[in-house]
């Protein structure tokens, strides 16, 4: 009898993860294992638990979902992670997969879609939402790669916070380290996209759907 994919569940919301159990438990070759409703918390079941597959939200308290990622694959490089976010813009497809996620799948994607990428990922395959593949694939073709490319994960995670609202010190706390420090990325920030203030930032971040209005 083949062994069940063990999955880790990480998303901040409950009543999300329960659906996610439902959806997942009617697929007889998975099996849900732990769940975790922050980064922080999520890597630490990763470190317990050595899941097949973990399906990370993005948008998380604490770290982001993108550090929660950065931080699993240094300390497992074979981890294999699925992206599972509301967040539609290529940004995020390409910065999930610059951590090390191994797929990308939108939320309002068909419920079908989610386990076929979890069966495909433990596989060992690469797998993107199919709509998700064919814009990127698109925007491959028509040019230079998106600005927001130049930054690592971590400055992402610190840009979007900035256009968040958030000030050196709250985001500090929030993904600690020192305010120095985060004013460091800042300035980096802010040179990689040519900008000089966080008002720009955060016209930026509108501009490409990073941050709502």
């Amino acid at each position: 009898m083949q062994r069940q994919i063990r999955v880790l569940i990480v998303d901040d919301h409950a009543v999300v993860r329960a659906g996610y159990r439902v959806l997942l438990g009617s697929a007889k070759e998975i099996e849900i294992i732990a769940e975790a409703d922050s980064g922080e918390a999520g890597f630490r079941a990763y470190t317990e638990h050595k899941p097949d597959i973990v399906i990370m939200d993005l948008s998380l308290p604490g770290i982001s979902g993108l550090e929660a990622i950065r931080r699993i694959v240094a300390r497992d490089s074979g981890a294999k992670i699925l992206a599972f976010t509301m967040h539609e813009d290529t940004v995020f497809v390409e910065q999930a997969l610059q951590a090390g996620a191994r797929g990308y799948v939108t939320k309002s994607s068909a419920p079908a879609v989610l386990v076929e990428a979890v069966k495909q990922i433990a596989a060992g395959s690469i797998y993107l939402e199919p709509d998700i593949a064919q814009r990127l694939a698109l925007q491959k073709l028509r040019g230079p790669r998106s600005s927001f490319a130049r930054l690592s994960t971590r400055e992402f995670e610190i840009f979007s916070l900035l256009a968040e609202g958030l000030n050196a010190d709250e985001i500090a706390t929030r993904v600690s380290l020192s305010s120095k420090t985060i004013a460091n990325y800042s300035t980096q920030i802010k040179n990689k996209l040519e900008v000089n203030s966080v008002a720009e930032i955060v016209r930026l971040a509108i501009r490409h759907g990073i941050v709502k209005v």
